[in-house]
Parts: C-alpha cells; structure tokens; sequence
C-alpha cells in the first residue's frame, strides 16, 4: 500500500494541469439553482458530474430525480471488510449579481497566476474537484483502498429543501461509515482546518402594525405610538448590557464550553485585532465572559440583517409611518431547536410589546446545530492527512456558519461528518469575483489521497 500511495501522490502532481482543465470546464456551467431559467444548466451540471463519476470507475452513477433538482449518485463497493465513506458535495452555485463588479466572466475558470477566478470556484466545484482528483489519483495506479459513495446535490446554495425528503427515501443507498464533507475551508493557505461544529439557524421576520395608513407627523405625532420606534425598542432591548439574548429560555439548552475545549479553541489564530483588521470595526463586541472565537463559532446569536419603516428617499417628509418590520436571524448552539426558539421570540414580544400596536412573526427558516467528535477514526485519518502535508497539527474548529446537510444526516441516517475544505477566507464567497487558490487546492487534493489511505 505504501507503494501505491506514493504512485498515487506522484500521479496527482504530474496532472495538476489536468485537474485544473477539468475544474475549468465544471465552472463553465452557470449552474445557478435559485434561477429558473438556469434548469437547462443545472441538468447539465449532474450530467457533467455523473460523467465525471463514470471516468473515475464509479459503479451504480445516477441522476436520481427530486422536487427540483436532480441528485447525482455513485459507488464503489471493491473493497470489502474495509470503511466506507460517503462523500458529499453539490454543484449548484450562487447568482453572480452585481455583474458589473467581477473583473472576469464569472463562468471562464480563468487562471489568474495561482488563481483560478469564476463563480463556484471555491464554493464547492473545487472542493468536489479536489475529491474527484484524489480519487483518480489512486485508481489509476492501482484499486481504492475503501470504499466509496458519493451524493452531490443541486440546491445547496437554496437551502437543500429536497435534501431531507431524499435522504429519508435512500437510507439503504447512502448507508456508510461516516460522511466526508468538504464543504468547508482553511484558515489559510498554511492553516489546514477541520470543522467539526456548525452552528444553526431560525430566521424571522417580525412585522409592527400602528395606525391603517402612514400619518402626518405633525398632527398626529405625540399621540399615535410610532411603530418604528417600538420595532427599534424590542429589538433593542433583546440583548442585555453584557451583550446576552434576554428571549425567556434562550440559553436553557445551551451547553457550556468545557476546559478542554476552549484550550483548544485558543489555538486558532482569529484574535480582535485580526477580527478589527478584516471587518474594519474599531472594536470588537460581543457577549461578556467569551472570547472572539469562542463567540462567532461556539455560542448563539442575535443579529438583525434588514430593518424597514417609514420614508427612506431622498430630502425629508414628516410621516409617521404605519408600520415597521425587522428581519431577525438566530446562530443556535447544539441542542437548540428552532421551534422551541420561535416560541422564546413570541414570548419575549408578548411581553415587551405595547397595546398601542399589533404585531405579528413570520418563521422562514430553520436548521439545528450539529457538533461532531474529533476523535471519530475519519477525522483522525484526515488530521493524520494534514499533519503528512502541511506538516503541522491541524486546527480544529467550529463554524459560525450553518450547513444543513450535516445536521440532516446525523438525524435522518445517523451518520456523522468530517468537514473540511481547501477554500480561503478571502475567495469572495457569494460574492463578485470569487476565486480558488490553487496551490492549497493542489495540496488538498494529496492530503485527502493520504485520507483514504489512512482509513483502510
């Protein structure tokens, strides 16, 4: 077997060109799911990846239809009495809106030095690439030492609403050991990351009624309770001064952070200054007795994303306006549930609010938390993996952020993740001008070929 990894290893970095050639072409297709005048392409992409699948020997590749958009499938089962790994990814990507602020085709995969520029880049038709690579690498220098099954869908970047649906149809299929997840990202490009906690999400809209119509402020002001101002109070008054959520209950599930592992959360290199430096905020803030890391990926919050009432346009008019309305979003905390959490909200604006207005809370989304072990024997494989490559200890953290899918498979098919990933915090994401750094791409591609090595 040390033969083999060590032909594989050569085989990758011989064909790092190639690897870049395909991924050029993957990026080509504008597989944008919330659009849809994008269904063509979004077929195209599942076919492109079962093709793909097929090339790398895979048995068993289908296209397995949903609600919306197609799961593409594939297995090899050649290795038996050894793990086997379920590798996730998906192939939809976001829209490229603002156009006119990308310096490229947001579709050309152009090559930029050691970067490669195009929308899905790094958000994940390279994480998917980097799987495939690995892969090829070892099946054309001999036979995979697990075994492996694939899903990659089409509506990540939309939520994955027929994620659970098709999990709960195709348990056999998918049936694993653990579920590689390279959905994620580095630190840097010299701080190879393992993320093995994701916060969730309850995302509301909370909508402030006062008179039938908008009012002059001049005649009716003093007498009539302007909504936006009670909207601004409730809100307002959801943290406390030591920048903790006062909805009845909202910490009653959440578990402290032992010893252990704050220790090891003080490893990662995200300090205030860094924090200051990257947003461009003077201070940092947040709730009393945590650190900033310890505070955006290991304890829940409270963040209003959009706030509306009254007159917004240019000059002034003196109304005083009918109604307001915030949209609220939630970071939740392993055995938060968004339900109970909705509850919490409604019970803190049954309090709070006043009878001089009507108020109501619209629910548009919610995802539990989802924590995994480090110690599980496939994050070991891929810390191992790291260490081989990068030649240091991996950091080992927890995401601010939310993927359903983890969450979806430890309930639905009882299986855990290892999540990772070879993006950068500056790939721009989501936004104009989104790119892949190749040589952390090039050198995820030789530590996840050390990974199933590692397994068996």
């Amino acid at each position: 077997m040390t033969d083999h990894r060590q032909a594989a290893l050569d085989y990758a970095r011989q064909h790092e060109r190639d690897f870049e050639k395909n991924l050029q072409e993957f990026v080509a297709i504008p597989s944008i799911s919330t659009s849809p005048e994008h269904k063509p392409q979004m077929q195209q992409a599942a076919d492109w990846v079962a093709n793909r699948l097929k090339s790398l020997g895979m048995n068993n590749v289908q296209i397995l239809p949903t609600d919306l958009h197609p799961v593409v499938y594939g297995e090899w089962l050649g290795a038996p009495g050894k793990p086997t790994v379920l590798i996730y990814g998906h192939y939809d990507v976001q829209p490229v809106d603002p156009i006119e602020l990308w310096r490229d085709d947001p579709f050309s995969g152009r090559v930029d030095g050691d970067r490669m520029m195009g929308r899905g880049a790094s958000d994940m038709k390279g994480q998917d690439a980097a799987c495939f690579n690995a892969v090829e690498s070892i099946v054309k220098t001999g036979s995979l030492p697990v075994n492996v099954k694939w899903i990659l869908e089409g509506e990540e970047e939309i939520g994955s609403p027929s994620l659970p649906k098709f999990l709960e149809q195709h348990k056999e299929l998918l049936k694993a050991d653990f579920c590689l997840n390279p959905d994620s990202g580095m630190l840097a490009r010299d701080e190879p990351t393992l993320t093995y906690g994701l916060r969730g999400l309850a995302y509301f809209e909370i909508r402030v009624q006062g008179p039938a119509s908008d009012l002059h402020s001049g005649i009716y002001g003093g007498a009539v309770h302007n909504p936006a101002i009670v909207l601004a109070e409730l809100v307002a008054g959801m943290h406390d001064r030591d920048g903790r959520i006062t909805l009845p209950g909202f910490y009653d599930r959440v578990r402290e952070l032992p010893a252990e592992e704050r220790a090891e959360l003080a490893r990662l290199p995200i300090t205030d200054e860094k924090t200051k430096a990257l947003t461009g905020v003077p201070e940092v803030y947040g709730e009393k007795g945590y650190t900033t890391v310890e505070r955006i990926g290991a304890r829940p919050t409270l963040d209003v994303n959009g706030f509306l009432s009254g007159f917004v346009g240019e000059g002034s008019k003196t109304v005083l306006p009918a109604k307001a309305m915030a949209k609220v979003s939630m970071r939740l905390v392993p055995d938060q549930d968004p339900k109970e959490v909705h509850q919490q909200l409604l019970a803190y604006l049954e309090k709070n609010a006043p009878k001089t207005v009507t108020w109501e809370v619209v629910m548009f989304a919610g995802g539990a938390a989802s924590i995994s072990d480090i110690n599980l024997p496939g994050a070991q494989a891929l810390a191992k993996a790291f260490e081989t490559v990068w030649g240091k200890r991996p950091y080992f953290k927890r995401e601010g952020g939310s993927v359903p899918v983890v969450g979806y498979m430890q309930k639905i098919l009882g299986m855990e993740s290892v999540l990772t990933g070879f993006g950068l915090p500056d790939d721009n994401l989501h936004a104009p001008n989104e790119k892949l750094d190749l040589p952390s791409w090039h050198n995820g591609t030789k530590a996840l070929v050390h990974f199933l090595f590692n397994l068996a």
